[in-house]
This record gives C-alpha cells, sequence and structure tokens, in this order.
C-alpha cells in the first residue's frame, strides 16, 4: 500500500515538472510573440484613438456650423417682430448681464429697450412713506399692509408711468435707466437672495409680488426670464403670478421665445420639464406693422 501511494506521488511530481517546463519553455521561448502581440495591442489602441479623434473633430464642426447657421437664422426669424415697440426690463434685485442679455435679443425686432430698473433688495418703509406723501401711501410705515396695494400701483406705473412713481423712484430702486411709461412690453428677471433679517424679507417679498401683479395687471405682454443655469429656478414663481417665462434666455432660442412671447405668445418655454415647448409656435406669423 505504501509502495503504490509513494509511486502515485512520484508520478504526479513527475507531471507537474514537465507542466512547469513546458510553461516556462514557452516564456522563455516566445518572447517575440510575446512582443508581437504587445505591439499589435499599441497599434490598434492607436488607430482608436486617431478615430476618436477624427470623430470628434467632426462632431466640432458640424456643431460651429449649426451654431453659425442658428446666429444667421435668428435675425431673419425675428426681424422687425416687435417693430417700434418700448420694452421695459424689471430686475428684481441686481444682475448686471441681464440687460446686455435682453437688448441682445431685442436688437433685430425692431423694439427699444426703454427702460431697466433695479428694485431695491431692502426697503424703508418710512422713506417710502415720505416720498408718497399727499396719497394714501403716507401711511405705509404705521400701516404695512398697504405695501402690497402700494406694490401694484408701482407696477403699473412702470408700464403706463405716473406721478407716484416719479416720486420714489429713488427709494424704490437702486438704479433707474431710461424713463417709466409707454411701454408695449415687460421683462422680468428675478435674482435677489432675501434679506437674511426675516420681517425685511417679508417686505422685499410682498413688494416683489405686488410689482410684478401690477405689471401683468397693465395688460402688456409680460414674460419672467432666466438663465439656463439658474438654480434654484425662478419659473415656477413666474407661473403663480401669471408671468410666461423663457428658462434659457441666454441661449437663441430662449431669446427667440422672449421675442415672440412678447409680440403676444404666451406660456412657459425653455429646456425645462416644466416649459410647454422650445418655442412658441411662429410659422405662418407676420410682423405687428
Amino acid at each position: 500500500m505504501f509502495d503504490v501511494r509513494y509511486h502515485a506521488l512520484s508520478l504526479a511530481a513527475i507531471f507537474i515538472a514537465l507542466v512547469v517546463g513546458l510553461l516556462l519553455g514557452v516564456a522563455i521561448g516566445d518572447k517575440e510573440l510575446v512582443s508581437s502581440a504587445r505591439n499589435d495591442v499599441r497599434d490598434s489602441l492607436r488607430r482608436d484613438v486617431a478615430e476618436a479623434n477624427r470623430q470628434r473633430d467632426q462632431a466640432r464642426a458640424a456643431l460651429a456650423e449649426q451654431r453659425e447657421f442658428v446666429d444667421a437664422a435668428y435675425p431673419i426669424l425675428t426681424g422687425n417682430h416687435l417693430r417700434d415697440r418700448n420694452i421695459g426690463l424689471v430686475l428684481l434685485g441686481p444682475d448686471k448681464d441681464a440687460p446686455g442679455i435682453v437688448d441682445r435679443a431685442l436688437e433685430p425686432t425692431g423694439a427699444e429697450l426703454k427702460v431697466v430698473a433695479v428694485v431695491r433688495e431692502s426697503v424703508d418703509l418710512a422713506q417710502l412713506a415720505e416720498r408718497a406723501r399727499g396719497t394714501r401711501y403716507a401711511d405705509l410705515e404705521r400701516d404695512p399692509e398697504l405695501l402690497d396695494e402700494f406694490a401694484r400701483r408701482i407696477g403699473v406705473q412702470i408700464v403706463t408711468g405716473g406721478r407716484l412713481i416719479e416720486n420714489v423712484r429713488s427709494t424704490l430702486m437702486s438704479s433707474v435707466s431710461g424713463d417709466f411709461g409707454g411701454l408695449d412690453g415687460v421683462v422680468v428677471m428675478r435674482s435677489a437672495d432675501p434679506p437674511s433679517d426675516e420681517a425685511a424679507a417679508e417686505r422685499v417679498a410682498t413688494l416683489h409680488d405686488g410689482i410684478v401683479r401690477g405689471l401683468v395687471a397693465s395688460g402688456v405682454p409680460a414674460v419672467g426670464i432666466e438663465t439656463r443655469d439658474t438654480e434654484p429656478s425662478n419659473v415656477g414663481w413666474y407661473r403663480e403670478r401669471e408671468l410666461s417665462s423663457v428658462d434659457n434666455v441666454d441661449e437663441v432660442a430662449g431669446r427667440a421665445a422672449l421675442v415672440f412671447v412678447l409680440g403676444g405668445s404666451a406660456g412657459a418655454f425653455g429646456r425645462q420639464e416644466s416649459a410647454e415647448a422650445l418655442l412658441p409656435p411662429v410659422v405662418g406669423r407676420v410682423p405687428r406693422p
């Protein structure tokens, strides 16, 4: 029994030695084969990288052509669409880029950006009351409930003009470029962070809400805008106040949507899930004389 086991172990050892020797021989003797395989892999990777670079360059060229076409088509699509109309821009908080974005959108349309007004991020009711002397809003400090009605009146007078807004403009607005009144459409951009003080934040919220509702009540086309990367989005806030909206005004499609909304279309446009479409229906649309 001992001899059989010993004989079996000997055979196994010999077999293992043969296998190991065979493998070592292949490894040592076939260096050229391994080197050849390595070169084949390297050449294949180089071809893949070259093909990927070619496809990337083609994609870039196609994208550049599309952008060139879109930029060329924009003035054709929107040219004279808002001819001789006066547009206002109301900023609920400062945004240095907004006037340039809106002005660029209006450039081929024949419209003029007549006024840009930036509403202060905080308001002093005592100063507003002083400026509103001679009107019922002179009681603003003693009766803050008047603020909503006051703000709505301001929204209307941004569009129509009026003595009240001229009296309070320096207190209510941090800056105004142009003149109020005589507007055929108005653009709103909301970007302000609320004040840290709870009472001040509530006053600003009431003021912004009332101004926008007054703009809508004036009857001219009114649209709330934001750029594609705005976070959090203001589209819901605009919708609650019955404003149309464009959520990608920094893109060509967004600028076109803005023009068509100012021309009379209504709805939510852009790239967000809440948008009804990228653009309003424009087929057969004729610029208004």
